[in-house]
């Protein structure tokens, strides 16, 4: 492992085994290697993690790979050989964390379920990411995040000018549904050890996860039979005040102004006729007005005069405006730093505080197997 500096990170001291691939269990097992923790990558020996062969390159890996596994050891090595499963059982008896993304029944078949590994290991802390959960009709069903937020009707509730659902632009399902709940519930997991001294079995069911996101949706649904309308309620366009406007120069400005007191100072910004300023009357008239004011300036306009004012209203970043912004660099966005090869890149810091993570700045990015010596054997 890297110097870890001299703060002891809070989750120093614990090894973790990670056997999954792709997005949601790689980037919990980050996050607890950005706290202190020693992760075990567990790769096929035939071109490890999937993710390693996608694009953009970065080295003998892919850019995402690296983003997702810096600072990891990597053990390459064949699940479905006896042999090779018993190379692993020194670290599953010592484990306090393991991590696995299979379907259900995987891991259970090369005798590393959960009730197979207690039996070596009681304190073991064994999560298991899936999209549809361990049981159920679903549990079988392969998939990605664009069917699990269609599965769980998240994709039905916002629509493009066709009427068709909008792609969603970021990883919803893998990082709100997968990531975030893996981390919660070890942590979680971690303190009902120290108090019973007992491991658990942690499901975490992507899309079980997403209903959390449409809770206010879901419950009228259920208990007044409101069901919500795609890109006609309140947070999906139905009101002018929660709206993307169209500026002169082809960008976009975001409006949120849903308080009144923030109403009043977009209102006065913008120069809206008093007449179209209670929206409730005819909210339509109200947002074709605000489209066409919108409209007569260019973003540069639109910057000056939302800067100070407490309208809820600022042009669309690009993600090259947003990664130069002042504010977040000023908070260290792109202080966290992976290394392969001799070169170093900038990468995204991990969702936590800084006090809790790693003050060294570079994290490695570890080649196929270069772990595997740690086995004996």
């Amino acid at each position: 492992m890297s110097n870890q500096g001299s703060r002891k990170r809070p989750l120093s001291g614990l090894r973790v085994l990670d056997f999954s691939n792709l997005l949601p269990g790689p980037y919990a097992t980050l996050i607890l290697v950005e706290a202190g923790a020693e992760v075990f990558k567990i790769e096929r020996p035939e071109g490890g993690d999937e993710l390693r062969a996608a694009t953009p390159r970065w080295g003998e890996s892919s850019l995402n790979f690296a983003l997702l596994n810096g600072g990891k050891r990597s053990i390459a090595i064949d699940l479905k050989s006896p042999a090779e499963r018993e190379r692993l059982l020194p670290l599953l008896r010592e484990a306090d964390i393991l991590v696995e993304q299979f379907r259900p029944g995987v891991m259970e078949r090369l005798g590393l379920g959960y009730e197979a590994l207690r039996v070596i290991n009681p304190r073991l802390i064994y999560c298991s990411i899936t999209g549809y959960g361990q049981d159920g009709p679903l549990s079988q069903v392969a998939g990605h995040d664009l069917t699990y937020m269609a599965e769980t009707g998240l994709l039905s509730l916002s629509k493009g000018a066709d009427g068709a659902p909008i792609l969603p632009p970021v990883l919803v399902a893998d990082i709100g549904g997968g990531t975030m709940p893996a981390v919660i519930n070890i942590l979680l997991a971690l303190r009902h050890r120290d108090l019973s001294g007992e491991g658990s079995h942690i499901d975490v069911s992507i899309t079980d996860n997403l209903f959390a996101f449409p809770y206010s949706a879901l419950a009228r649904g259920v208990g007044f039979d409101q069901w919500p309308r795609s890109g006609q309620e309140r947070l999906t366009g139905a009101t002018p005040r929660y709206q993307i406007y169209r500026t002169s120069d082809a960008r976009h400005v975001a409006a949120a102004p849903l308080e009144q007191r923030f109403w009043r100072v977009f209102c006065e910004t913008i120069g809206l006729d008093p007449a179209w300023r209670d929206d409730g009357r005819d909210p339509e008239g109200t947002r074709e007005a605000i489209a066409a004011l919108i409209a007569r300036h260019d973003s540069a306009y639109w910057r000056r005069a939302f800067d100070g004012k407490d309208a809820c209203a600022v042009v669309v970043n690009s993600m090259e405006e947003a990664a130069a912004h002042p504010h977040f660099r000023g908070h260290g966005l792109l202080e966290r730093r992976i290394s392969e090869g001799g070169r170093s890149a900038a990468a995204v810091r991990v969702p936590l505080d800084a006090q809790f993570v790693r003050n060294d700045a570079d994290q490695a990015c570890p080649a196929l197997g270069e772990g595997n010596h740690l086995l004996g054997g």
